[in-house]
């Protein structure tokens, strides 16, 4: 007993710390929600009877969906390619999957949106190498805003597969191919299914954080294409509807409380958050 009051009593400041910076600060937004304009739920009526927020709230998932499936087949085989290379070599392509984390999200932004305007230097190359006539409109529509949202996701995409993929014991490939398994029928029948859980942890770690993304659609967008939080920032900082705007934030919140618990059935999300097996 006494040994259980110590940890409680280490756990209980930062629990409260929590309640205080996290907590409540949701349950603001939610009573936000249903007393602005006036107390009902009037605001979440929207949800079923407005086309712009129905729109809004499509467009999110449609590009969170989209980032995700493009995150995790190129982070996969980046994450194959650094489970395979020799230690000498995985130091420096993990280094190069880290590099990105550290640039800032702005700097990341503005950089594609010099790389795919159209007087941008994928424009340029494409147009000198005879193989467009006319620019192409890749910035300031969905096209350019999954393009910066896929460059930011996939190292978050690449370490949960790479954490994965390292427990699979190559010894087990080996006995694949001992029995007479080709090397793509010892990938698709043994490691792949073994890699599974890091796959379904990477793509619930890149949807959640693509369906709050606001720097990235914001620029890269031109505000021609909104996604749930900018639409948010635009009704409570220029438009003043406090209601609406914290009504989609916290159906936000509800969806990734949502999508945890549907895929917490299938993978331990304890990993997912860096807790040991």
């Amino acid at each position: 007993m006494r040994r259980e009051l110590g940890w409680w009593g280490l756990i209980l400041p930062a629990f409260l710390l929590m309640t205080l910076v996290y907590l409540v600060p949701i349950g603001q937004v939610l009573v936000i929600s249903v007393t602005e304009p006036r107390l009902g739920l009037e605001n979440y009526e929207r949800l079923f009877t407005s086309g712009s927020v129905q729109s809004v709230i499509l467009t999110t998932l449609r590009i969170g969906g989209l980032t995700t499936l493009i995150a995790l087949l190129l982070g996969y085989a980046l994450a194959y390619k650094v489970t395979m290379s020799p230690p000498h070599r995985r130091r420096w392509w993990l280094l190069a999957v880290l590099v990105p984390l550290w640039i800032s999200v702005l700097v990341r932004a503005f950089a594609w949106v010099t790389l795919l305007r159209r007087e941008g230097l994928v424009n340029e190359a494409l147009l000198a190498g005879g193989l467009i006539d006319a620019p192409l409109r890749m910035v300031w529509n969905e096209f350019g805003i999954v393009v910066g949202m896929v460059h930011y996701m996939v190292p978050y995409a690449v370490l949960p597969m790479l954490a994965s993929m390292g427990d699979v014991d190559p010894r087990l490939l080996a006995a694949a191919r001992g029995l007479g398994a080709g090397r793509t029928e010892s990938f698709l029948r043994v490691f792949l299914p073994l890699s599974l859980p890091g796959v379904i942890a990477a793509g619930v770690l890149v949807f959640i954080f693509s369906l709050g993304f606001y720097i990235t659609p914001a620029l890269l967008g031109g505000g021609r294409t909104l996604m749930a939080a900018e639409w948010i920032k635009l009704q409570i900082t220029d438009l003043l509807r406090w209601g609406l705007g914290a009504m989609l934030a916290t159906v936000l919140v509800v969806a990734i409380l949502a999508t945890l618990a549907l895929f917490s059935r299938v993978v331990d999300l304890r990993r997912l958050f860096g807790a040991g097996s």
